[in-house]
């Protein structure tokens, strides 16, 4: 079962549609029962970083996600704002990201005419093999809508990269902690091939 966190921060429903499209069995839960019992996590997101990590923490979900994905090794997925949240810290705001990736979330500034938010489909170029991106079609692209990306300090971690302007990490790959800063959801074909690929991953 892999359980998608419920914080009030994403669009769970369309999580939880496109994993029933590829055949992944999925339950929106804030609880805390039900996230210890979860094969694999997901932590959409969508809006500001202080507000998703206070939201989590009001809820008490902070510890059990910690020890489901740091102590237990739970496959993990964060998307968009929950990419950031993994993070130390992020300039949107005050507040300690989870810091389960050796990674700052910074502002786009604005730049030889491009506009912030980065909104929009946009290419990736995946760095390194994962079962992310397994059998993957052809110049995969997705559906972007950020103002905040993430720098990661260890190249290692870095899993796609994406051009706008410069050349930003669009997704991330720590040993089970996976995150993409474009939405999935919205991405058609692309989107389905890699949530199929979370789903089948071990």
């Amino acid at each position: 079962m892999i359980t998608i966190i419920d914080y009030g921060m994403g669009n769970v429903k369309s999580i939880a549609n496109i994993l029933r499209k590829v055949g992944g069995e999925s339950a929106i839960s804030h609880d805390v029962d039900e996230i210890m019992k979860a094969d694999k996590l997901i932590l959409p997101g969508i809006g500001s970083f202080d507000t998703g990590i206070r939201n989590l923490t009001e809820k008490g979900l902070i510890p059990v996600l910690h020890k489901k994905v740091i102590e237990e090794k739970t496959p993990f997925l964060g998307i968009c704002l929950g990419m950031q949240l993994i993070t130390k810290k992020s300039e949107e705001g005050t507040l300690d990201g989870l810091g389960w990736i050796d990674a700052d979330t910074v502002k786009f500034k604005s730049m030889n005419n491009l506009k912030v938010p980065h909104m929009g489909w946009n290419y990736i170029v995946i760095k390194k093999n994962s079962q992310l991106f397994k059998d993957m079609y052809d110049d995969p692209r997705f559906y972007f809508v950020h103002s905040y990306y993430v720098v990661c300090r260890n190249e290692r971690d870095v899993l796609t990269t994406t051009e706008y302007g410069f050349d930003f990490t669009s997704a991330i790959e720590k040993e089970h902690i996976y995150a993409t800063q474009f939405h999935p959801e919205k991405s058609h074909k692309f989107g389905m091939k890699l949530m199929k690929n979370f789903v089948e991953s071990t």
